[in-house]
């Protein structure tokens, strides 16, 4: 019966060991995600930071671009009087960006 009683047991430790090791290493992988993501996710914040700054250059440009093509193709109004409300609305905007 001690025989008995020493296999169970051992059988019982094993189980328990392997049991303790595979639940150590899940966690150990859900830590290493979580730090993984939050990485990640730092990185992403500051890339979209840029991005937002590159879309709305892209839109001011475009915005030029626009009114360019209309004064090169628009021969009804006056030209000059189109370029000066233009030099206007870049010095307004330069005084929003500086100030």
């Amino acid at each position: 019966m001690d025989a008995d009683l020493i296999l169970i047991f051992g059988f019982i430790t094993i189980v328990v060991a392997i049991t303790g090791i595979s639940i150590n290493a899940i966690v150990a992988k859900v830590y290493a995600h979580k730090k993984w993501a939050r990485e990640h996710s730092l990185i992403g914040s500051k890339s979209s930071a840029s991005v937002n700054q590159i879309a709305e250059r892209t839109d001011m440009i475009e915005d030029r671009l626009r009114v360019l093509e209309r004064l090169a193709t628009d021969r009804g109004t006056l030209l000059s009087d189109e370029i000066e409300a233009l030099r206007d609305d870049m010095k307004s905007r330069r005084q929003l960006e500086n100030g």
